[in-house]
């Protein structure tokens, strides 16, 4: 993994060492309006980023891949996260603590994981799965062209009755959006959401 620039932010690989920054982020009460709830422990989260420092899944089949999104004074605001299958279909999801949404803060850093895993990691397809109230991801979704899967899709990645399906081709003309058969369920869940984009705006 390497370390990426954005226009905003610098995204740092996540490691072990984040856990205690990124605690007091992830103990924001607004990010859980739509499900889930904080970490339990700092400890707790500390050990999960530890088993998340092999960037794969235990039977290699998927890279899991998380940067910590740090601002130009030094202050952590939160995570993107990528699930890449053997398919060439990542899961995207992020998350950023509520002072820092409606700053462009949360769309700029997916953006440039997105250029990272199609460049890097080959990449065809992006997917997040969402809450269909989940309004502010909904509309960060729609800034980065994604849009609303069809309804074999919806079926193919579990989607339950309350959630959505955004699925999105990677930038180059040749690429088309990877047939429904190859799509899989990740194995790496997200902290909030199942490796969706969580409630929060840009």
């Amino acid at each position: 993994m390497r370390t990426l620039s954005a226009s905003r932010s610098t995204l740092e690989p996540q490691l072990a060492a984040h856990a205690h920054e990124m605690f007091g982020i992830l103990c924001d009460p607004a990010i859980y309006e739509f499900e889930n709830e904080p970490p339990e422990s700092e400890s707790w989260l500390e050990a999960r980023f530890l088993r998340l420092e092999t960037r794969t899944s235990p039977d290699g089949s998927e890279a899991w891949l998380n940067w910590v999104v740090r601002l130009a004074n030094g202050e952590l605001a939160g995570y993107v996260q990528a699930t890449v299958l053997n398919s060439n279909v990542s899961y995207v999801a992020y998350e950023l603590a509520s002072r820092f949404w409606r700053q462009g803060i949360g769309s700029d850093a997916v953006a440039a994981v997105m250029e990272e895993l199609q460049a890097h990691y080959g990449v065809r397809s992006f997917v997040a799965v969402l809450k269909a109230a989940n309004y502010r991801s909904l509309g960060l979704l729609g800034s980065l062209g994604f849009q609303r899967a069809c309804a074999e899709q919806a079926v193919a990645f579990l989607a339950e009755s309350d959630e959505l399906v955004m699925v999105k081709p990677a930038a180059t003309a040749e690429n088309a959006a990877t047939p429904v058969a190859r799509y899989q369920p990740p194995q790496q869940d997200a902290l909030v959401g199942r490796v969706a984009l969580p409630p929060r705006s840009e």
